[in-house]
């Protein structure tokens, strides 16, 4: 089936499996495993309520109303970008992200589940992803460089499906598209980890692609510390068909890397600082899930849920790999997501395909330009 799915099947799968895995995981964000099966009886298995009842006031979720379907800033980012692909129609680079992403966050008021209200989404993204207004709407920082001084975290990673999607098939395109992009928001293992996932997305798109191979295509051009969590992770990951009993290992296996720290809530004194040492926590356990699950959509993102800590980043890379590998989330569970958002999850997919098919076009004929120049300039007279 993987093999023959079309572009936009592949994109609008990815997409969708993106927000409800980021929906499924917003409500228990932040917790551990342990306290999320003490909390809903056991393992989640869809979509659950919030954590507080009182979630209007209940410390640290408020104001936010995370569970009951509603997608987070994770989902409203990605489709900002996808706003940006629509307007531009070509390849993105730093400053397609000064031009256009900036005013897609302060220009308008859109529909913030979260909030249940209309709002600037600068309103709802996290201190991280407001860096990038703050640095090249105020102060006028270069694109390429604005990233440096921000913490370093999976802020820029979480939202970069799009680029995988419109380097279909190309996963060296891709991680150099999504590191450019990525410059104004992050910089060391951050900017890394969204080239690497870019670079899965794109992979898992490719014709007969596997969940092993998405993974191969990511080491292939990961560097430094994210290319060695990601190792660690897939060897343990590579001993478990069910997330049950892996959610420990996966752990152990990344913490190394992670400099976040045991609490998630009290973050180390050295967390989220540069260096080529490590990595964030969500692309490696990400992938770690799809294989444990073998790349079908509700093993790996159910497993990135029940995972806790970041877990709506998580399973927004998760459910973006598996749907871009064919597999799709399932229809209850995104009629459920769509519906609670106020949000056409298909729309932004739709947009996004047509896009990428006229890139194509358009990097056909640069190459075909190209290697007519570069013929007339090797012939032998």
């Amino acid at each position: 089936m993987t093999a023959t799915l079309a572009l936009e099947d592949r994109i609008t799968r990815s997409l969708v499996g993106a927000a409800v895995g980021d929906a499924l995981g917003g409500p228990v964000e932040g917790w551990t495993p342990e306290q999320i099966a003490e909390r809903h009886g056991g393992r989640i298995r869809g979509i659950v309520g919030p954590w507080h009842e009182d979630w209007r006031t209940a410390r640290p979720i408020a104001p936010y109303h995370k569970g009951d379907g509603h997608v987070t800033d994770d989902t409203l980012m990605t489709h900002a970008l996808i706003r940006v692909y629509e307007t531009v129609r070509d390849h993105l680079d730093a400053y397609a992200v000064a031009d256009h992403l900036v005013p897609e966050l302060i220009g308008a008021p859109r529909w913030i589940p979260e909030l249940e209200a209309e709002a600037l989404p600068l309103q709802r993204i996290f201190l991280a992803e407001k860096w990038i207004v703050a640095r090249l709407h105020y102060g006028h920082v270069d694109p390429r460089e604005a990233g440096s001084g921000n913490i370093v975290n999976c802020g820029a990673a979480m939202y970069m499906a799009p680029v995988g999607l419109v380097n279909a098939a190309h996963p060296r395109a891709a991680y150099a598209e999504a590191l450019d992009v990525a410059g104004p928001h992050q910089s060391s293992y951050g900017r890394e980890a969204a080239g690497v996932f870019a670079a899965a997305v794109a992979a898992a798109c490719t014709p007969g692609a596997t969940a092993s191979s998405v993974v191969e295509a990511a080491l292939a051009l990961a560097k430094d510390g994210t290319r060695s969590a990601i190792e660690a992770v897939a060897e343990v990951a590579a001993r478990y068909e069910d997330f049950e009993p892996a959610l420990r290992p996966l752990r152990e296996a990344v913490a190394p890397f992670d400099t976040v720290g045991p609490d998630y809530r009290a973050p180390s004194l050295g967390a989220r600082r540069p260096s080529r040492l490590h990595a964030i926590e969500e692309l490696p356990i990400a992938l770690g899930m799809l294989l444990v699950g073998a790349g079908d959509y509700r093993r790996t993102v159910l497993g990135c849920v029940n995972y806790g800590r970041d877990c709506d980043s998580i399973a927004t890379m998760g459910g973006a790999v598996a749907g871009a590998l064919g597999s799709a989330a399932p229809d209850e569970w995104a009629k459920r997501v769509g519906e609670a958002s106020r949000i056409d999850l298909e729309a932004p997919a739709r947009g996004l395909t047509a896009v990428t098919e006229e890139v194509f076009v358009r990097d056909r004929d640069r190459h075909l330009a190209h290697a007519a120049a570069f013929s007339a300039l090797t012939a032998r007279t």
